[in-house]
């Protein structure tokens, strides 16, 4: 199943690729033009501190604060996300709605095993788009002068993996309970979308600081691992409640009745 997987979605896997290189190339060869002299301060200042806050463009003057704050808080979470969901809600609600589900479980496949090889298909699809785009960061880094540490890197990889698996594992889970595709999709995309703005909340409003704790954006982020490194909490969050939801997704897949 894990390399059937693999192989059935290499076409995606590669439009994935392409976008993930489209937004790094456009994005960061732009910062030595825009960055370096102030420029991209003086922008900053002359919008709304609020919008700032939200978008998370505080440190956005500095190579690693440009890269977080467009790529890593930005657009490739809106990829890896979106990714993600697709992947995790097809790999058990696709399949079971098309046929193919029940079809495979015919032919001698576990349920067990299934379900746990389609997440580990997704998750080394993910690996794939966030080792993919930190080779290009690094690649990029003395060209466009934004003076990121390699290690830094490698925690900022670990985070946005682990946000976008997080959707994957939820959209699984849902996808195992109901065998519905659309409910799938709409909670892996409803965790990212509500993290995302729980998080903006928590940087406009000072009592709202609170809802850092239930923000899977702000376990990956709030730290701004690209600046100051791995932030083990949440990234324990993050990957410790994904991992459940692929158990949860076996265990409940293991029970169900998915021949009608």
């Amino acid at each position: 199943m894990f390399r059937r997987s693999l192989a059935d979605s290499w076409r995606s896997l590669l439009a994935w690729s392409l976008g993930v290189a489209a937004a790094l190339f456009m994005y960061l060869p732009l910062f030595p033009s825009i960055g370096g002299d102030g420029e991209m301060q003086q922008i900053i200042d002359s919008m709304p501190p609020e919008l700032v806050k939200t978008l998370g463009y505080e440190q956005i003057a500095s190579g690693p604060g440009y890269t977080q704050g467009t790529f890593y808080g930005l657009i490739g979470f809106l990829l890896l996300v979106i990714a993600a969901t697709s992947w995790g809600s097809s790999a058990i609600a696709g399949a079971e709605e098309s046929g193919k589900l029940e079809l495979t479980l015919a032919h001698g496949v576990g349920r067990v095993q299934y379900a746990f090889e389609s997440a580990l298909a997704v998750l080394v699809r993910l690996a794939w788009l966030g080792v993919f785009a930190a080779a290009i960061v690094l690649m990029l880094n003395e060209p466009s002068e934004l003076g990121i540490e390699s290690e830094h890197v490698a925690a900022v990889t670990a985070s946005l993996v682990g946000l976008a698996f997080l959707s994957a594992a939820v959209a699984l889970l849902v996808g195992a309970a109901t065998g519905r595709k659309i409910l799938a999709t709409a909670a892996g995309a409803g965790v990212a979308v509500l993290g995302y703005i729980a998080n903006a909340l928590a940087n406009q409003v000072a009592d709202a600081d609170g809802l850092r704790a239930v923000s899977p954006y702000s376990w990956a982020y709030h730290e701004l691992p690209l600046t100051d490194g791995a932030d083990w909490g949440g990234l324990g969050l993050l990957w410790g409640i994904g991992i459940l939801c692929v158990v949860g997704a076996m265990l409940i897949l293991n029970r169900r009745d998915v021949t009608g």
